[in-house]
């Protein structure tokens, strides 16, 4: 028996919400159920904001009642405030992601609140599910950013992170999501930080953001899953990327994620030929836009002696 481990999909959310051209709602409930049907376990499907911030995100409510009229679908959706949650919550969804960030510049600049007050939104947002009799049926986490470094601000704390995830564990929160927002991390300070985070909010699940801003976001995931992490986001051809890192390439790459996992012997429950076929459509879908993918560029080595959970993809 392999380990499982989770690779969960944000190409729908976080790698859509700098593109300008607007995806049809339907292209992305194709996208979000292929990626189901090729094993995904959890995808996170769009943004509770206003139209007239992102406007990618205004078929939030359409995405979230065609997710759940198909069982195959585990949806969640990003929510940073209470207004935003409450609208995820009348929606019917599963999960709601909410975000903080470790760097006090970003939380001002992100969304014109103090790290305090982030967390108070955090406060508010479990406290809105409890009280609509949630609990337990709803899933929240709480994921925070610039945990390694900051365009902004520069260096960020350990200290700061580590504290901020014992303030998000203690307020109830399900899952603990640290990311690198900006590609600043490092494999050594990932395993420090990553180790340090999940020996700190103990049976809590961790998950790990990276991206590949400066090459370093497969070698980061080798070093989060030294450190005990076994839960991973990525984005289909590494769509994404943030608007306070200049230069960036966006997320990892779910492909080459799942495929680097698979040969360290996890199983994902992910048919790789099928993802691929996937993301051979997302180039047709965004044709402007710069997709990476080593896997899907090169294929998956005719080794199937050495890879056979991998062998259909060959």
């Amino acid at each position: 028996m392999r380990e499982d481990i989770l690779v969960r999909e944000v190409g729908l959310r976080d790698g859509l919400q700098l593109v300008p051209d607007m995806m049809p709602t339907e292209r992305k409930i194709e996208w979000m159920t292929e990626a189901a049907a090729a094993g995904i376990r959890e995808i996170e499907v769009s943004s509770f904001v206003p139209a007239k911030v992102i406007p990618q995100f205004a078929d939030a409510d359409a995405l979230v009642a065609a997710a759940l009229r198909d069982p195959s679908v585990y949806a969640s959706v990003l929510a940073v405030n209470l207004k935003g949650a409450q609208r995820a919550f009348e929606a019917g969804v599963a999960k709601i992601n909410t975000v903080i960030s470790a760097s006090e510049a970003h939380s001002l600049a992100n969304v014109r609140r103090t790290r305090a007050e982030a967390v108070d939104a955090v406060r508010a947002i479990l406290a809105e599910r409890d009280a609509r009799g949630l609990a337990g049926k709803v899933t929240v986490s709480a994921g925070i950013a610039t945990s390694f470094g900051c365009t902004l601000q520069g260096e960020v704390a350990e200290d700061d992170v580590l504290d901020l995830a014992r303030q998000v564990v203690a307020a109830g929160a399900d899952e603990v999501m640290i990311a690198d927002t900006v590609g600043y991390a490092d494999p050594v300070r990932v395993r420090r930080l990553m180790g340090a985070v999940v020996a700190e909010v103990g049976p809590v699940p961790v998950l790990a953001h990276f991206h590949d801003t400066r090459g370093l976001g497969l070698a980061n995931v080798v070093a989060a899953v030294e450190a005990g992490v076994r839960r991973f986001d990525a984005s289909l051809g590494g769509l994404g990327g943030c608007p306070f890192a200049p230069g960036a390439t966006g997320n990892i790459d779910t492909e080459d994620t799942v495929y680097l996992l698979e040969t360290m012997g996890f199983d994902t429950g992910i048919d790789l030929a099928r993802l691929l076929a996937l993301r051979t459509r997302l180039t047709a879908w965004l044709p402007t836009e710069r997709l990476g993918g080593a896997v899907h560029r090169a294929g998956v080595p005719k080794l199937p002696a050495t890879y056979p959970t991998m062998a259909a993809a060959v």
